[in-house]
């Protein structure tokens, strides 16, 4: 990773020293151009899509397993976008690698749902980590998060019910809902509409 792609991909070491300058320094742009999140990028469908169709955007995504994270970056560069980086990282520990305010968009699709009651504590959707992330976007920013775990999807309501953010929309069948013609479907998403999955989804927005 560090070889082919020392400026696009960075590791656990690398990652934390531009908190609070991925802006400025990586991305050599001002400070108003909006930076938005991935947590956890899968093989990287949806993060070159936001990256190609957003060119005015600088995007982080954030991948703990090597083969998808490099996916995703091959297919970031094959599209031929400038404006798109890639962190080894536990999005978990998100507060590593920003400082207040710094992130603007952020999107978690299809974490670990960790159905068995006794991995619960495993979840990356609780309270906790949501204040630690709402802290972190700017005012107007948004929260997007996807799953095919209905389960976990309205395991979550307490946790954000526990938070300041807005919900502004909200189906568990984002695929026949309102909002399917703006969605664009991840790999997972295909997978599980196959299977004929529902796929649950939410929209928060800090005030």
């Amino acid at each position: 990773m560090q070889t082919e792609y020392p400026d696009w991909a960075y590791d656990l070491d690398r990652a934390p020293e531009f908190k609070g300058r991925w802006r400025e320094d990586v991305f050599k742009n001002d400070a108003q151009t909006p930076l938005d999140v991935e947590i956890g990028t899968g093989n990287g469908y949806f993060f070159s899509h936001r990256a190609t169709q957003f060119p005015q955007r600088n995007i982080v995504g954030l991948e703990v397993k090597f083969k998808p994270l490099v996916q995703s970056i091959r297919r970031v560069r094959r599209e031929g976008a400038v404006n798109a980086r890639i962190c080894r990282y536990n999005g978990r520990f998100i507060d590593d690698l920003f400082v207040e305010g710094e992130v603007n968009d952020v999107f978690i699709h299809h974490p670990d749902p960790w159905t068995r009651a006794k991995k619960h504590k495993k979840r990356l959707i609780t309270a906790e980590f949501l204040n630690k992330l709402y802290a972190l976007q700017k005012p107007g920013s948004t929260l997007e998060f996807k799953t095919d775990s209905k389960e976990y999807f309205l395991w979550t309501e307490k946790e954000f019910a526990q938070t300041p953010y807005k919900l502004e929309k909200y189906t568990l069948d984002l695929h026949n809902s309102e909002w399917a013609q703006e969605n664009f479907k991840t790999h997972f998403e295909n997978l599980f509409s196959k299977k004929q999955v529902l796929i649950n989804y939410a929209l928060f927005r800090k005030i």
